[in-house]
């Protein structure tokens, strides 16, 4: 698998993954998050925990269970982290305190290094019969949090050995080590491999979308946060001087209720208007996702909230230009001007479409330098050569701890 990104990752990345290899052969490494499929997270593990095998550790994926109680109050937990109002009473806390003790009961937990992914099963650190070095992989930005969502968090996140956070900005001051690892992309997969123009072809013909004009599209969780109903503003804006169709593409996650709701707000916002294509995929649909990102003309990221957003990356390796809002991790992927755009508004998004669509170079450069961008720091072989320096950095350190008592 490894030797597969030769000649698409950089070789200094693969020359590095083989030395860290060698120095934690034989260590055991544990990821726990809430969801096998939706979302980045279940996303990068499916990928990256049989590389990890690959280089010679014992890596294993375990994920909690809950009830639909459990993971409502986890929504409201997430959205509170990235600054929103949310009312979370004593007897949902308890509640998600009671179902994590259940899940380190039944789950086996041991390991040299257990990476715990966001804040869903955070509460498994408090397992009295806890081994080895645990890390904290938080995904969300947690600049702008609430405080009582805050504090909680804190209070739990404390007690781990180390945090990662996708980039400093999203960090918390923590009394342990903190790493900052940027999330990536697999170019290798089937969301991000080369596809041939008749299998593009075959999915534009699936879900009914014209191939005669160009095509705008944002692929993500129907989430307000991801604002669906801005891009669709937009979208209007754009189609009364420039003929275009609109994608919305997402998947549903089982570990959020919301989706549903809002996707039928979004329906029923974009009620009447044959040229919105409104697509719920099934889990897994990553063929599809690639085909309509390789379809776009251009393609949006228009969160007003976000973790890191790498929709964003798996679009410009396809070679487009990305118009995404000036939030989360999406500034870290977008350099402004040369392989995107960076807005604020719907009226700004309106304006940064319509000058790509009326300058064929400007869309075709920036397109091929999205995608040298995403080649020189997006790609998996780069997130996980951090990975496994932080583990490296880890047990020196506790090695050093010993020498020292």
């Amino acid at each position: 698998m490894i030797s597969g990104y030769e000649g698409t990752s950089p070789e200094r990345d693969l020359e590095f993954l083989k030395v860290l290899g060698e120095k934690l052969s034989g260590r055991s490494v544990l990821n726990v998050n809430s969801t096998k499929s939706g979302g980045g997270v279940a996303e990068l593990l499916n990928r990256i925990v049989p590389m990890l095998g690959e280089l010679g550790l014992d890596a294993r994926w375990e994920v909690i269970r809950g009830d639909a109680d459990f993971f409502d109050m986890t929504k409201k937990l997430h959205n509170s982290l990235q600054g929103n109002r949310e009312h979370i009473t004593y007897e949902m806390w308890e509640h998600y305190y009671q179902v994590n003790r259940r899940n380190a009961e039944r789950l086996d937990l041991k390991a040299d290094f257990v990476f715990v992914h966001d804040p869903q099963p955070l509460p498994l650190i408090k397992n009295p019969k806890r081994e080895g070095t645990w890390i904290w992989r938080c995904h969300i930005d947690m600049s702008s949090p609430q405080k009582n969502a805050l504090r909680r968090v804190s209070t739990l996140s404390r007690l781990y050995d180390a945090a990662v956070f996708s980039v400093a900005g999203f960090a918390m001051q923590m009394p342990m080590p903190e790493y900052i690892v940027l999330p990536s992309i697999d170019p290798l997969s089937e969301k991000n491999r080369e596809l041939s123009a008749e299998e593009i072809f075959a999915v534009a013909a699936r879900f009914g979308i014209p191939q005669d004009r160009p095509v705008l599209l944002q692929v993500s969780r129907f989430d307000r946060f991801k604002d669906p109903i801005g891009v669709i503003k937009t979208y209007r804006l754009v189609k009364k001087y420039n003929d275009c169709i609109l994608v919305l593409a997402g998947s549903p996650a089982t570990d959020d209720p919301e989706g549903a709701r809002v996707l039928e707000e979004v329906k029923e916002f974009a009620k009447g208007d044959p040229d919105i294509k409104i697509l719920l995929l099934p889990p897994f649909s990553d063929k599809e996702i690639n085909a309509l990102q390789r379809m776009a003309a251009i393609v949006f990221q228009k969160s007003l909230r976000e973790g890191f957003g790498l929709t964003v990356s798996e679009a410009m390796w396809k070679g487009k230009p990305v118009i995404g809002g000036a939030v989360g991790g999406i500034p870290y992927q977008i350099i402004n001007g040369m392989t995107g755009f960076l807005i604020y508004s719907v009226e700004g998004a309106a304006f940064r479409a319509r000058q790509l669509l009326n300058n064929e170079d400007m869309l075709r450069r920036m397109g091929e330098q999205a995608m040298e961008h995403v080649r020189n720091n997006f790609l998996i072989t780069r997130q996980l050569r951090d990975y496994l320096s932080v583990l490296v950095s880890l047990e020196n350190r506790e090695k050093t701890l010993i020498e020292l008592v």
